[in-house]
Order: C-alpha cells, then structure tokens, then sequence
C-alpha cells in the first residue's frame, strides 16, 4: 500500500489572528492546523465553484438551450466572414 504524498503550507500571521484562529480550533475540537486546512479547503472548494458555475435566471436559460436547439441563421456578415476566412486558410496551406 502506497502512501499518500503531502505537501506542507506555513503561514506568519499576527499575534491576534493567531489568538483567534487557535479559539476557534480549540471550540470546533480541532488542532489549528486541522482547522486551518479544514477552513481553507472549504474557501478553495467555494472560489472554485463560484468561478466554474454559470448562475442563469430561468428566462436566461431557456433562451440560451433555445439558441443551441434552434441557432439563428447566419448572418450576411458572419457568411462573409466565413468566406474570407476559408480563403486566408487556403492560402496560408498553399
């Protein structure tokens, strides 16, 4: 059986955050450093799903799985574009 690899995090933190950093531990039955990582993972976990999650209104969403369901039709420019860049992507392989 393999073990686990781990990393170690240090901080320098002041006196007073120190002091309640070490209460809250002792209240929650945890040393300060199984709060510390306790908490932080949590923090990460939250920054990491604000960050990845697209929050959409009810109205939002059903217009956005409509467009993907029935995409509007190309635009004049957007065909013209399209038609320029085939003729850039043609030439750039030649």
């Amino acid at each position: 059986m393999a073990i686990a690899k781990s990393e170690r995090v240090c901080a320098r933190v002041p006196a007073n955050v120190y002091n309640v950093l070490s209460q809250a531990a002792e209240l929650s039955g945890a040393t300060i450093n199984q709060f510390l990582v306790q908490s932080a993972l949590e923090k990460a976990q939250s920054v990491i799903e604000q960050e990845l999650v697209i929050a959409m209104t009810t109205a939002s969403s059903a217009a956005f799985f409509n467009a993907i369901v029935k995409p509007p039709a190309p635009s004049k420019k957007l065909r013209q574009a399209v038609k320029s860049y085939k003729k850039l992507a043609h030439h750039a392989k030649n």
